[in-house]
């Protein structure tokens, strides 16, 4: 078929890689404009840009997608498809009726299950047990389109969102190949709006830890957070980063370290966290009973206090 490929960030580009593999012809790849990165703010081209140089296709990077040249560009040119992985912007109808099959879109969730631009993180925020992905005939609300396909995969009691970024990535690449083999014998299937859960967009405010919640939704919200915005509590007024944890029995009052030893435990709403990989401002991640050795931290003590 011929493929206009529409993806910006890694997640995207196992996708890029298995459509070129199976033979398709990516006429073009869209991604979104290049933006500044890293403590240079040098401007960075997204991921997807980047292997399709590699592999010598076109690409474009259209600030608009409204109207102007871009709308132009692909109602005029002969496609069958076009995929769109992770975009991150809103198509209107002129674009999804374009191609001859209009679009596919892969989702990183099991649709009706978290609709947006973050389900992975909020699937194990959430403490989900199982994730998977979907591809789905767009339409012009958000991730409301019929399932074509669907695979599922469970979701590790300890595994980060990042983990499990990398496992769906692949998972979405397979799903899309074979989405686009079957095209013409898939049944799609409509979506039950009335059970759907959006996955919005994340800050860093939603990473800040309320030590009253219990061990186990804590220790969820870590995962979800890792390896982007990361969790955070503050230790003597200091912002602490809490990258891994581990749920354990434990009493005390919510924030009070109740174990400063061979680990550094914490007392929650309900049940304790060891918090086993931390990082102070300006300073690389470290095992947590480091900061009692380094005597930041001592038995007692509360986290999450303004000084």
């Amino acid at each position: 078929m011929r493929v206009i490929f529409m993806g910006t960030p890694d997640f995207s580009v196992p996708t890029l890689n298995a459509l070129v593999d199976a033979g398709h012809d990516v006429i073009a790849v869209v991604a979104q404009p290049d933006r500044p990165s890293g403590r240079g703010k040098k401007m960075q081209s997204p991921a997807t840009i980047v292997r399709a140089r590699e592999l010598g296709i076109e690409t474009k990077q259209p600030r608009a997608v409204r109207s102007g040249p871009f709308v132009e560009w692909m109602t005029a040119v002969d496609a069958d498809v076009a995929v769109v992985v992770a975009y991150g912007r809103i198509l209107i109808p002129a674009l999804l009726q374009a191609p001859r099959l209009g679009c596919v879109n892969v989702h990183a969730s099991l649709l009706p299950k978290y609709r947006g631009a973050a389900p992975i993180n909020w699937a194990v925020v959430n403490g989900e047990k199982e994730s998977g992905v979907c591809t789905m005939q767009m339409a012009e609300g958000l991730d409301t389109g019929d399932v074509l396909l669907e695979s599922r995969i469970p979701i590790g009691e300890n595994e980060t969102a990042g983990e499990l970024h990398d496992r769906l990535a692949p998972l979405g690449a397979s799903l899309a190949v074979e989405t686009l083999r079957m095209f013409e014998q898939i049944s799609p299937r409509p979506q039950n709006h009335g059970a759907h859960t959006v996955a919005p967009l994340i800050s860093r405010d939603d990473a800040c830890i309320e030590w009253t919640d219990s061990a186990q939704a804590i220790h969820n919200r870590v995962r979800g957070f890792n390896p982007w915005p990361t969790t955070w509590t503050t230790l003597d007024g200091e912002r602490l980063k809490i990258h891994r944890t581990r749920v354990v029995e434990g009493r005390g009052l919510p924030g009070t370290v109740i174990e400063a030893g061979n680990r550094l435990v914490v007392a929650t709403g309900d049940d304790a966290l060891v918090l086993e990989e931390v990082q102070l401002p300006g300073k690389r991640a470290q095992v947590g009973k480091d900061l009692v050795n380094g005597g930041r931290v001592s038995e007692g003590m509360t986290l999450g206090q303004e000084k």
